[in-house]
């Protein structure tokens, strides 16, 4: 007997293959689950079909996966740590998790993506019994989450010039490895910029949580007045419990979009304001090492 594999008996077979004390089968002809005999046994193996196997060890591999390609360095480390506990890993991973309201939306939709091709391939194998061509993979779903996670807005000097001022310096402290004057001089340097641009002429982007917490900011400004085409960045900025979740990238490109709908050809980042951590995002959005610094070409 076949059944129609939907939406919705996809998310109840997933539960019910994490739940680790009941099993369950589909019952065909009712297109949804039932409890088996206490033996794990189903009376009637044309109508009843068992559920994929799926146990704690796959649990464990399919977290551990999640957690080495997580960009996200503080929520990673916290997470493998949870997974290195010992007793009681799953619940110590949910917990971690709750500290990271987004990393948590990303890990539902990184689970349920996983496991609905696994419940696809199980439905391809009855299909081929049943003597019915296999259906297509689910299509994967969009990487970009960060307009689901995070609210951008453009800048207005007037409500936000002083919330990246505030955050600016709160983030003083960035590598441990220096003394906490060194990195407070580096953040000063970036503060300094931000303040002495045109508060008129400087445009960009600031972003927030879900939550309205602080999560990233971009302004840039014209060089000079005689050089109205090349603008430089004065302000790029992502706190460090938000990294690796797009951000970066969404603002920086965000930004590049509204400069050339303005007819500018050049942004420039002086290398005084590129450290290492900035690097690898500003290469992946188009940027170029020139010199001391760093040149995106906007085009004609």
């Amino acid at each position: 007997m076949q059944f129609q594999l939907t939406d919705s008996l996809i998310d109840d077979i997933i539960s019910a293959m994490e739940n680790q004390d009941v099993e369950y089968a589909v019952d065909a002809e009712e297109g949804q689950l039932v409890i088996s005999d206490s033996d794990g046994h189903i009376p009637d193996d044309e109508r009843y079909y068992i559920l994929p196997e799926w146990g704690p060890s796959d649990g464990f591999e399919l977290r551990e996966d999640f957690v080495n390609n997580l960009h996200s360095p503080l929520a990673r480390e916290e997470l493998q740590s949870a997974m290195h506990s010992g007793r009681g890993v799953f619940k110590n991973f949910r917990n971690v998790l709750k500290s990271y309201p987004e990393v948590d939306k990303r890990w539902h939709i990184y689970k349920h993506r996983f496991m609905s091709a696994r419940i696809n391939e199980w439905y391809n194998s009855l299909r081929e019994i049943w003597g019915l061509e296999k259906l297509d993979q689910l299509p994967e779903s969009d990487e970009s989450l960060v307009h689901d996670d995070f609210s951008f807005k453009e800048y207005d000097s007037a409500a936000d010039r002083k919330t990246i001022l505030l955050n600016i310096t709160a983030g003083a402290c960035e590598d441990e490895s220096l003394p906490p004057e060194v990195n407070e001089a580096f953040y000063g340097l970036w503060k300094a910029s931000f303040e002495g641009a045109s508060e008129k002429k400087q445009t960009g982007y600031i972003c927030f949580s879900l939550s309205d917490e602080f999560a990233g900011c971009i302004t840039t400004s014209p060089l000079l007045q005689n050089q109205e085409k090349i603008n430089v960045i004065t302000s790029l900025f992502v706190p460090e419990q938000f990294r690796g979740l797009g951000i970066g990238t969404e603002l920086i490109e965000m930004c590049i979009t509204s400069l050339q709908n303005c007819g500018k050809k050049w942004v420039l980042v002086p290398n005084l304001f590129a450290p290492d951590i900035l690097q690898p995002l500003l290469t992946r959005t188009g940027f170029r090492k020139i010199y001391s610094g760093y040149l995106l070409s906007l085009g004609e």
